[in-house]
């Protein structure tokens, strides 16, 4: 029933102790780099936008020797080109000169079509193709990239604010985050698993309200919906296991350190049954003290 994510990006604690340290913060272009670095930048960061791949490891250098640079945060993208691809040699370069963490930054591609659709404003690769298929190519420019990230976060949930607070839970420091925040997602495993998503429920095995008439256009956080998937013994059952298993490990998540904990619940479309769990564990866990917030990525906004 439930799958632990062990794949990158899994919300994993970012060292937090002071100490030099460079961040590359990459990935799809709509899927939130710019707002990701001036995260970056807010927590301390030095913040630097696209700097070319061949000055990589002397920058590297001046962070490492600088008494007043401590942690830097740069952005590299499709800019870069065809020399995207000496990108995992140059890495391996730069950690000899500092801790270095990649961050890849992705989002659905109907979600980055939306998003560009909203903005007006044209894909970097300015190709007279579509969007879609200037995304399509932009993945497989990007794979260099992909194949040596370290954290993957996907970004389709998430507005800017969101995304921010994201990022500075995960990557502020012990003076800056005080507390683990917990996402409780829903989706739809016809859309596939979110990429980031440390567990993972599958609640597919309750009764589906999408075969309720009544019930078909509504979502899980309709009170009605919601009592109906409540009524059934085994929901009940579910969420007090689960809630008792939250209730174990995230205090044990917190001693080890960890900032950031996604939980999420599928059912089928993303609507009904995944939404009503995902704001039930969230009420729960605020109830035990934490910090949570339900986050709905299938359904209809």
């Amino acid at each position: 029933m439930a799958s632990v994510n062990n794949a990158v990006g899994t919300g994993e604690r970012v060292k937090k102790e002071p100490g030099k340290e460079l961040v590359i913060v990459t990935g799809i272009s709509g899927a939130g780099k710019a707002t990701a670095l001036k995260a970056f930048e807010d927590l301390g960061f030095h913040a630097v936008d696209n700097l070319p791949l061949e000055l990589l490891v002397e920058f590297a250098r001046l962070v490492e020797k600088s008494d007043e640079i401590e942690q830097a945060a740069i952005i590299v993208d499709i800019r870069e080109g065809t020399t995207l691809d000496q990108l995992p040699e140059i890495l391996k370069s730069v950690k000899m000169v500092l801790p270095t963490r990649v961050v890849f930054l992705d989002a659905k591609d109907e979600v980055l079509v939306r998003r560009y659709s909203e903005t007006r404003r044209p894909h970097p690769l300015r190709k007279q193709d579509t969007v879609s298929r200037s995304i399509v190519e932009e993945r497989q420019l990007l794979d260099p990239i992909r194949n040596v990230t370290d954290t993957l976060i996907d970004t389709s949930s998430f507005n800017v604010h969101e995304l921010r607070a994201h990022i500075q839970a995960r990557f502020g420091r012990d003076e800056q985050v005080n507390h683990l925040l917990v996402s409780c997602l829903s989706f739809g495993f016809k859309n596939g698993v979110p990429l980031d998503a440390d567990m993972v429920f599958d609640v597919r095995f309750l009764p589906n309200p999408h075969f309720v008439p009544e019930f078909r256009k509504l979502t899980g956080q309709d009170p009605r919906v919601a009592a109906y998937v409540r009524g059934f013994p085994q929901t009940e059952e579910f969420l007090e296991r689960v809630t008792g298993l939250m209730l174990y490990l995230l205090p044990h998540y917190v001693a080890e350190g960890k900032s950031y904990l996604t939980i999420a619940f599928g059912c089928t479309g993303g609507m009904h049954r995944s939404v009503m769990m995902a704001e039930e564990m969230a009420a729960r866990l605020k109830v035990a003290g934490y910090q949570v917030k339900a986050l709905h990525r299938d359904m209809p906004r």
